[in-house]
């Protein structure tokens, strides 16, 4: 049989799981109750499928350092890494028609993708290598194969996929795509048995797609390929990654992949699948991982509660106390709390919409911000002044900047700090300081072992994070006005 290669999809914000899920820290990262994220567990079922060598995920540009740290926290070199960068969300087809056009290039037309959304939690591991096993044998008849859940509620939030006639290795040719139904029109699903769950997961050789591809969506095909012409790729330590080329593929087509191929198309095949599976869409959808105590609620953190039932509660930092509460969820971060009905969890993007709308930091970002060298924090901020924790891993580096409107005052709180100041570089031990005027150039270093910790002070008429002019960056970030 020919090569298996998992193709990630790590798109989308996740916006009915705000306030812990924001467009800088996407749903995928969002951690379960055994501390992997989605992202990583997406990653350990690819990755251990038999025979496989090789992973690609098609991930945002400014999430792919994050990524990596996900995925290296897992795989210890086992397993070859491909990423495809996207400068901007095109949605799934634009993706997936880079992933089979990559593959064509480098692994051959034969090749079996395996597309995996990358933040959907499947707990039954061996029903899903079983369930792949089978995919492969339909994929292999160049039948586009994607996985229908079998339904075990009416579901409104879902789309569902009718069976049409049966076909080898237990599956069925797919009669039509259908929108997300109303309560009753799910029940005569769930009762009739002919229709499945949606998941959008799929198995096809990489010459079947181009080919629908080639007939449904031509002018998306065209402008993906030739945005892979204009893309930069670099290999080294087992990866290869393609940067696309922003400005085409700007100009690509928005669509799905399920619009733009699997409705039009006759050739797509639907496997029924009982995977354990779960697309973590909402709050009352993690609430249920959770074990309830005997009043019904399930928390997360310390809590005081008197005559509270049926609420779901995560506050991991502070103490909460409830009292004549009933079907809540409250989450609550450090800049950010959320009170919501539990009824009505899958209207909580609206919140994030509106967020969105204003411009307002908490729909992009958290206190703690996550960037290729590390991460910092703000503690503190007024007018005229920011303070931030900032940590540095072991050999990482902030790029060489400037600033025109703020100074900056920084203190080593643990580990060594290689600083460039001006003409002058020096090292900096715990408890030492340096002040950097506006104007300039500067860097940070971490030359040690152990984390850099330090506390940044800044100061000046503006303290937005596009003050920044970069001259070199080893992360190649130069021309992109973000923090350090």
């Amino acid at each position: 049989m020919s090569v298996l290669i998992p193709c990630i999809i790590a798109g989308g914000a996740g916006t009915r799981l705000w306030p812990v899920s924001r467009e800088a820290m996407p749903k995928p990262f969002i951690r379960m109750p055994d501390g992997q994220s989605l992202l990583q567990k997406t990653f350990a079922r690819a990755s251990n499928l038999k025979d496989v060598e090789r992973v690609l995920t098609v991930t945002n540009r400014d999430v792919f350092f994050r990524t990596q740290d996900e995925y290296r926290a897992l795989n210890p070199a086992r397993v070859a890494l491909d990423f495809i960068l996207e400068p901007c969300g095109r949605n799934t087809a634009p993706a997936i028609a880079a992933a089979a056009l990559h593959c064509a290039r480098h692994y051959g037309e034969d090749a079996q993708l395996l597309v995996l959304p990358a933040d959907h939690l499947i707990s039954d591991l061996q029903a899903f290598e079983t369930a792949v096993g089978h995919a492969r044998e339909l994929a292999g008849q160049r039948w586009l194969t994607t996985f229908g859940l079998v339904p075990d509620r009416p579901e409104t939030g879902f789309g569902y996929i009718e069976k049409g006639q049966p076909l080898g290795a237990q599956g069925y040719q797919v009669a039509r795509f259908v929108e997300k139904p109303d309560a009753t029109t799910a029940q005569r699903y769930l009762d009739e048995g002919q229709h499945l769950w949606n998941a959008g997961m799929f198995c096809m050789r990489v010459d079947a797609i181009l080919h629908e591809l080639e007939v449904h969506a031509p002018q998306l095909l065209a402008d993906v390929s030739a945005c892979l012409e204009k893309s930069q790729s670099k290999t080294g330590n087992g990866e290869l990654q393609l940067e696309l080329d922003a400005s085409s593929f700007a100009r690509v087509q928005d669509i799905s992949i399920d619009y733009a191929v699997m409705e039009p198309s006759k050739r797509v095949a639907v496997l029924p699948s009982q995977l354990g599976w779960s697309d973590i869409g909402c709050w009352q959808a993690i609430r249920e991982l959770k074990d309830a105590d005997h009043n019904g609620n399930q928390c997360n953190g310390q809590t005081v509660l008197h005559d509270v039932s049926n609420c779901y509660i995560d506050s991991p930092r502070r103490l909460v106390g409830g009292l004549g509460l009933d079907n809540l969820i409250i989450i609550d971060t450090p800049d950010a709390l959320l009170i919501a009905d539990a009824q009505r969890s899958q209207e909580v993007k609206l919140i994030a919409q509106e967020l969105k709308r204003q411009g307002h930091d908490a729909y992009r970002l958290h206190r703690t911000v996550t960037r290729p060298w590390g991460t910092y924090t703000v503690l503190e901020e007024g007018k005229r002044f920011k303070i931030k924790r900032i940590m540095v891993r072991p050999e990482a580096s902030l790029s060489l900047q400037m600033h025109h409107h703020r100074s900056e005052h920084w203190i080593v709180v643990s580990g060594m700090a290689m600083v460039t100041n001006g003409e002058e570089e020096f090292l900096l031990d715990t408890n030492e300081s340096t002040f950097i005027k506006p104007g300039c150039t500067h860097r940070l270093r971490n030359p040690g072992v152990i984390d850099l910790v330090m506390i940044e002070v800044q100061s000046g008429e503006y303290l937005g994070e596009d003050d920044i002019v970069r001259f070199t960056d080893i992360y190649g970030r130069a021309p992109e006005p973000i923090i350090g």
